[in-house]
């Protein structure tokens, strides 16, 4: 599947800034005509083959430059139920890159160049969002310690309560991760998006980036899931139980219960930067512009940051010397 411009021919992609399709050949909006057909071998475009991986639902052709979006990795049951578009462009996912590490003053001299940062790829990643229902019985036993003085000798009063809470909480679309190629606790960090935003999922808004389709089933990742519910319930209800000095639990009954699940794709900036053999990989939130990945470390420029040091140290040395040898 390809998207053509109407007016010039040229691919149509979705432009994250204007919120809509962008002809960038003409610069028309809103022009594009789909294009169906090809297959997971050979460009729709210009014939050319291509190499399309095992979970590749949308590429671009190394040889037209076009974006492909692969219809039998949208369709059926790899098609998505909802999509969040990209709301960050490439402009603005390097912006935020230099925001985070552009003041660091030993990562290397290339990390951040125009070159190095051609390599920053768009991907829509496989999420299922999943649904509960969650209740939370709670009983315990909680004290309260009032401690006062009078005259010499100090007085302690120890208070004890019998503490129930009964928490009926619903969560919306905890989000997991279902690509092998993401590492996971990369992808919680990528957390929070706006949900309030969803689209059904319509193929134009891949028009322009790359797309994965899920690696696992949604019964496969459903405990992951099930332990962001059950520690964000543990967490609401600790905050219920705030103002006793202790706290002795009797019974602590959570009950989960699913209510849906839906299969999304959820936008994410890769940028991957090789140093000395190793490669780093940074994520930028498509949405929201949050940058996850820890810098590189020059080893040039540290010794020379150290022997600048050095430098100016022995030089306020000689300095002090030579001043006390004047008096």
């Amino acid at each position: 599947m390809l998207f053509k411009c109407k007016n010039c021919g040229g691919n149509v992609v979705y432009e994250p800034a204007r919120g809509r399709m962008y002809c960038p050949h003409c610069e028309s909006e809103d022009s594009e005509d789909k294009v169906q057909g090809g297959s997971l071998t050979q460009c729709v475009n210009c014939g050319a083959p291509i190499a399309v991986q095992s979970y590749t639902s949308a590429s671009r052709c190394e040889h037209c430059g076009s974006y492909l979006v692969f219809e039998e990795r949208v369709d059926g049951v790899y098609e998505p139920h909802l999509i969040l578009p990209f709301r960050v462009n490439k402009d603005g996912a390097v912006a935020a890159m230099e925001k985070e590490f552009g003041k660091r003053p030993f990562t290397p001299s290339d990390f951040m160049s125009a070159k190095s940062l051609e390599k920053m790829v768009g991907i829509y990643v496989p999420f299922w969002l999943y649904d509960y229902k969650a209740c939370y019985d709670f009983a315990g036993e909680g004290t309260k310690v009032r401690t006062w003085r009078s005259g010499n000798t100090e007085y302690v009063e120890t208070s004890y309560y019998e503490v129930v809470r009964k928490m009926d909480v619903d969560f919306d679309k905890i989000p997991v991760d279902a690509s092998y190629a993401m590492e996971d606790g990369v992808m919680d960090l990528m957390e929070p998006y706006d949900y309030h935003v969803l689209q059904g999922f319509a193929p134009k808004y891949m028009s322009g980036f790359y797309g994965e389709v899920y690696n696992q089933g949604a019964p496969e990742l459903e405990g992951r899931a099930q332990v962001k519910a059950r520690n964000a319930s543990e967490e609401l209800m600790q905050q219920s139980l705030q103002g006793y000095s202790s706290m002795k639990p009797f019974r602590k009954d959570l009950n989960l219960q699913r209510d849906e699940v839906n299969y999304a794709l959820m936008p994410v900036w890769q940028y991957t930067y090789k140093y000395r053999d190793k490669a780093y990989q940074f994520h930028v939130n498509g949405q929201t512009g949050k940058v996850v990945g820890t810098t590189p470390v020059s080893k040039g420029k540290v010794l020379a940051y150290g022997a600048s040091v050095l430098a100016l140290v022995t030089s306020i040395c000689y300095l002090a010397i030579g001043i006390l040898e004047i008096l």
